[in-house]
């Protein structure tokens, strides 16, 4: 009967969606929004105080990331208070709540540091990749008439992630007044590439001296594909020590993490004895040392 009475016979009036009772050009801030905002001006101004950033635009910018200090930083708090309550929660177990929550939450900083990296080499690796495809598309275009500026212009149009917008980014710097050759080095040395600083090389030297840049294009890209069938054999090689090496750093601390949750008493001996607490700080320390050693072995420079 309520269904048929307040659906049927006498129906709510019709609700006008937000968007259309806002005027036009007005933009809607919700209080989400506000408080987001705070936080990120506060986050700022912290910032702008210090000196040396852990998580600066640069290291972001490079890893890929879209979102600023700011906002990454509030990202890293907010995990790190989520981990800091998991681990205090795990310490009621034998009374090691505040030293477990300190640990919890120092993981937060150190994954944010190790994804960096980890995004920032994989975009690199990529980006040399791509190097050889970008010469060639870029001395094809020559041939077919089209002057330099805009066929970097065309390629970074095109072109994939991350070699688009960093032709992007030398196709702005070009616009705002540097020249061409020193905007392609710049970029060259933001992405640790050294075929594509030959390549601005190549257009470096061309700039000065005159010629046929697109045949001289032509063998850099011949090079540099000879180059990367190198370095995929020498990665295909040293597969298996790498895998070796990841293994033997997970293995201790799967092994702790698991003995952590089946076996508390027996951890939290570590955490309560002093000779404990020296022994997993000697462990970290040889773990450390351990992966670096292991990461020297298996990186082959050529």
């Amino acid at each position: 009967m309520l269904t048929l009475v307040f659906v049927v016979i006498a129906p709510p009036p019709p609700r006008i969606a937000v968007e259309r009772r806002i005027a036009p050009g007005t933009e809607r801030v919700t209080f989400l929004r506000r408080a987001s905002n705070r936080a990120t001006g506060a986050v700022d101004e912290a910032l702008a105080r210090g000196r040396t950033r852990l998580f600066g635009e640069r290291e972001l910018d490079l890893a890929g990331i879209k979102s600023t200090p700011s906002q990454f930083a509030i990202y890293i708090a907010s995990g790190a208070s989520v981990l800091a309550v998991i681990g205090a929660v795990l310490g009621l177990i034998n009374g090691t709540s505040l030293l477990l929550a300190i640990i919890f939450a120092a993981v937060a900083p150190i994954a944010a540091k190790i994804i960096l990296i980890m995004r920032t080499s994989a975009r690199r690796a990529k980006f040399a990749d791509q190097v050889d495809d970008t010469v060639q598309l870029i001395a094809g275009g020559l041939r077919a008439g089209h002057g330099l500026s805009r066929t970097v212009a065309g390629v970074a149009s095109d072109a994939d992630a991350p070699m688009g917008e960093e032709l992007a980014r030398v196709v702005n710097e070009t616009r705002l007044g540097r020249p061409l050759p020193d905007a392609l080095t710049i970029a060259a040395h933001r992405m640790q590439s050294d075929d594509f600083e030959w390549m601005a090389q190549a257009v470096a030297i061309n700039a000065e001296t005159g010629g046929n840049l697109a045949e001289v294009l032509d063998q850099v890209g011949r090079t540099i594909r000879e180059r990367n069938q190198i370095r995929r054999h020498v990665a295909a090689l040293s597969a298996e020590g790498r895998l070796s090496g990841l293994i033997l750093i997970a293995l201790p601390i799967f092994v702790f993490v698991a003995l952590l949750f089946l076996q508390p008493a027996y951890i939290g001996v570590f955490f309560t004895n002093p000779l404990g607490v020296i022994a997993l700080i000697l462990a970290g320390v040889l773990l450390v040392l351990g992966s670096i050693w292991i990461n020297a072995v298996v990186k082959v420079k050529f």
